[in-house]
């Protein structure tokens, strides 16, 4: 990783307090840092297209993420959840979730906090064109990570993101609304867990933001408050979305504190029985 980027500027600093997100171009060094994720997803895919009898090209990265997945996937769909939970197991990925970076970045953004990575709340994220049963709607990340009040999302792309791609959402300075209860509704496309959970209220307190979708490279960083509402945008390209994603947390923050830095959805626990008033009546959004 690049030596001069361990620490953030007072101006992205500022940015992020007054905005709830900002972005930090090549924080990760493309070459030295993402280049061994790649070739390590390449290899994967290599290997289940060999399973499964699958011939497409995996002769590149970019040719094993696009082609081939997409390849994999119009013969059978699981096959692409079993890439999805693979690939979230590679030491390439992993030394980027826990590098040291990513805590300076953490403690400088949340002056006198004690840094956690949320178990389970780290992996890639693959949007198919079209696909949007798990697209995730417009969100706040708490409800379905926990642990602390005081998160972070850290989100790096693995393909350059363009805008047919759907670059994610983000409702600049949303963050000010505070902790937004939220029901459960499968959107009538099979959503559940995590992608059915919806905010209460949320186009009367989306429409007091503006809403930005930036792009950006692998090597850039994208950071977001755990209460910035955001949401995945609309794939309408001919190649998945690749992304990076994972969390850090406070675990001086009281309400982690008092919940014993428990997980959510990703660690298989329904955040209702932790936080119950988290949760709003359905009727209530008529």
């Amino acid at each position: 990783m690049t030596e001069d980027q361990t620490t953030i500027s007072s101006a992205a600093r500022e940015e992020f307090a007054q905005k709830g997100y900002t972005i930090l171009p090549n924080f990760y060094d493309a070459d030295r840092d993402i280049a061994p994720i790649l070739e390590d997803i390449r290899i994967i895919i290599a290997l289940i297209c060999k399973k499964y009898g699958v011939e497409a090209s995996t002769e590149t990265s970019y040719e094993a993420m696009t082609t081939a997945y997409r390849a994999l996937i119009a013969k059978n769909r699981s096959w692409g959840g079993e890439i999805y939970d693979a690939i979230k197991q590679i030491p390439s990925f992993m030394r980027l979730v826990s590098y040291g970076a990513n805590d300076d970045v953490f403690r400088a953004l949340r002056p006198g906090s004690i840094p956690g990575i949320a178990a389970g709340g780290y992996g890639m994220r693959i949007d198919n064109p079209g696909e949007e049963k798990f697209r995730a709607q417009w969100h706040q990340e708490f409800p379905s990570q926990l642990r602390s009040l005081d998160g972070v999302v850290f989100w790096t792309p693995l393909l350059p993101v363009t805008a047919d791609m759907g670059p994610v959402q983000i409702a600049e300075g949303s963050h000010a609304e505070g902790l937004i209860p939220v029901y459960s509704d499968d959107a009538g496309v099979g959503k559940f867990g995590a992608y059915a959970l919806h905010l209460d209220n949320a186009e009367e307190r989306l429409s007091r933001y503006k809403h930005v979708a930036p792009l950006s490279k692998p090597g850039d960083l994208v950071l977001m408050d755990f209460l910035t509402m955001h949401q995945s945008g609309h794939n309408i390209s001919s190649i998945p979305r690749w992304s990076i994603q994972f969390r850090y947390f406070n675990y001086a923050e009281p309400v982690g504190v008092r919940i014993g830095w428990q997980g959510s959805f990703a660690a298989g626990v329904d955040f209702a029985q932790v936080l119950p008033e988290l949760v709003v009546a359905r009727e209530k959004q008529i």
